[in-house]
């Protein structure tokens, strides 16, 4: 702002172990947004390091975090992302065709993951033939089609009702309980109480680390 920087994250600093399962949360202007940023690899950071999947993204191109993301992260968003003429199931193999998988193999893979998230009878149904719940769990099964090392996502529950939400926690539960890192982004303390670990952040710096030692019954 003028001459006086204005820095969205300061000193913020921490590992996430694979398979563990983290809550970023806290108030707008916090740094969130930014932090997720970083994590997925869609922004860098003027200082620091960030290091994914053992290997230091500082000073990588676009092009090369982009392959980066493609191949160690998956994405779940708030709004679902899907493509409204694409299938669940073409929406979901997707990100397979920008990693050069051949059709017959996309599409396995894609119904593999979809059967694995509870949709295995929505194969061939668009966006608008879903409920909000089944459009996310799509959403997943796209995220997790690549086999990520990192499954990050921002606000998942945020256009939900509170039935669906709990579902949609449930299933990445789930899926964290078969060994999938798992990141989440929210805003809403009740979707954090949900994860052993939660990264509060206060005006860019990480106020608590919270570890809980039992988890609330589900």
């Amino acid at each position: 702002m003028g001459k006086e920087g204005v820095w969205a994250l300061r000193g913020v600093s921490f590992e996430v172990e694979a398979g563990e399962m983290i809550a970023i949360i806290g108030p707008s202007g916090s740094g969130k947004s930014t932090l997720m940023h970083i994590l997925g690899c869609l922004d860098v950071p003027t200082a620091g390091r960030y290091i994914l999947a053992g290997r230091d993204t500082t000073g990588l191109s676009d092009k090369e975090l982009a392959r980066l993301r493609n191949k160690e992260i998956g994405f779940v968003f708030q709004t679902f992302h899907l493509l409204p003429r694409y299938t669940a199931l073409e929406n979901v193999a997707l990100p397979l065709v920008y990693a050069g998988v051949g059709r017959r193999e996309r599409l396995r893979r894609a119904q593999q993951v979809l059967e694995a998230v509870g949709l295995g009878d929505r194969l061939h149904h668009r966006p608008n033939e879903l409920s909000g719940g089944q459009r996310q769990r799509v959403a997943i099964a796209r995220a997790l089609v690549n086999r990520p090392s990192l499954l990050l996502a921002d606000e998942p529950t945020g256009n939900l009702d509170s039935a669906t939400s709990d579902e949609i926690l449930r299933l990445f539960l789930e899926l964290n309980a078969q060994g999938h890192t798992v990141v989440i982004v929210t805003h809403e303390p009740d979707v954090a109480a949900r994860t052993r670990r939660q990264l509060i952040l206060r005006d860019g710096l990480i106020a608590e680390d919270r570890r809980a030692a039992h988890l609330p019954v589900t």
